[in-house]
C-alpha cells in the first residue's frame, strides 16, 4: 500500500470516494471509474487509481449484468463489441502503456458532453441489425483503446448500446457485460505492464470493494423508483457532467 492510503484520512477518503462513485453507477449504470478516476487523480496517479478501481469495478459490473441468463444471450448478440473492447485494451495498454496522458482524457470529456447534449435534445439512435453488426466490432476497439489511454470505458460503447433500442433493464444488464470486458482487459494489462503501476495497489482495491458496493446498492434503489423520462434525462445529465469533470481535470 502506498504511504498515502497507508494514512487513515487519505483512505477513509479514497474510500468515500468509491462509495460516491457507487452510487452513481447504482442510479445511472456507469460512472464508477469515470468519477473515481477524476477524484483520485487529485492526489495519486492515473495508473495507481486505474489500479484501486480494477476490482470494484468489475464486481460491481458483474452485479450489473446479471442474472445470467439473460446476460448470455446479450453477450452473444453483441460478441464483435466485446472482441472489439478486449483487443482496443490490451492492445492500447501494450502501446501506450498504463493510463497518464491528458490528451485522451480531455476528448473523452468532450465526447461525453457532446453526446449528452445531444441526447438531451433529441432522441438516441436506433441501429438497424445490419449496422449492429459491422459497427459493433469498431465500437469496441475505439471503447477498448480510450480505456487504455485513460482508464474509462463508456465512449461509444455506450451509444452503441442505446442504439440498439434495448429495455432500461436490459440496456443497464448490456452496459455492466460490457464495463466487465473492458474492466478485465484493463486489470490483465496493467497486471502485465509493471511501468507506474505500484502492486502494492491490488490489495486495497480489494478492500474498496465495500464501499463501492454500498454506493452501488443506495444508487439502484433510487433507480428502480425512477419514472423512464426521468431516467433518461438523468442519464444524459450524468453523463454531462461526467464529460465536464474530466475535461476540466484535463485542462487545470
Amino acid at each position: 500500500m502506498s504511504a498515502e492510503l497507508s494514512s487513515g484520512p487519505f483512505w477513509a477518503l479514497t474510500a468515500s470516494v468509491f462509495v460516491l462513485a457507487g452510487a452513481v453507477k447504482g442510479l445511472l449504470g456507469l460512472g464508477l471509474p469515470t468519477l473515481s478516476m477524476a477524484l483520485l487523480a487529485l492526489w495519486m496517479p492515473p495508473a495507481q487509481a486505474a489500479a484501486l478501481l480494477v476490482l470494484p469495478s468489475l464486481v460491481t459490473n458483474l452485479w450489473q449484468a446479471g442474472p445470467w441468463r439473460e446476460a448470455l444471450a446479450l453477450l452473444r448478440r453483441t460478441m464483435g463489441l466485446q472482441v472489439g473492447m478486449a483487443a482496443g485494451t490490451l492492445g492500447g495498454l501494450a502501446v501506450w502503456g498504463p493510463p497518464s496522458g491528458r490528451t485522451g482524457v480531455l476528448l473523452l470529456g468532450l465526447a461525453l458532453m457532446a453526446y449528452a447534449a445531444w441526447g438531451l435534445a433529441g432522441r438516441a439512435p436506433t441501429l438497424t441489425p445490419a449496422q449492429a453488426r459491422w459497427m459493433g466490432a469498431a465500437a469496441g476497439l475505439s471503447t477498448g483503446v480510450l480505456t487504455a489511454l485513460t482508464g474509462v470505458f463508456v465512449m461509444p460503447v455506450v451509444p452503441y448500446l442505446q442504439g440498439l433500442g434495448l429495455p432500461r433493464a436490459a440496456l443497464m444488464r448490456a452496459m455492466g457485460l460490457s464495463f466487465s470486458t473492458c474492466t478485465l482487459a484493463l486489470g490483465m494489462g496493467l497486471a502485465g505492464n509493471s511501468d507506474g503501476v505500484p502492486a502494492a495497489s491490488w490489495w486495497p482495491s480489494l478492500a474498496l470493494l465495500v464501499p463501492a458496493w454500498l454506493g452501488m446498492a443506495l444508487g439502484q434503489r433510487l433507480q428502480a423508483r425512477l419514472p423512464l423520462p426521468v431516467f433518461r434525462r438523468c442519464f444524459f445529465a450524468g453523463l454531462a457532467l461526467l464529460g465536464g469533470w474530466m475535461v476540466l481535470r484535463a485542462v487545470v
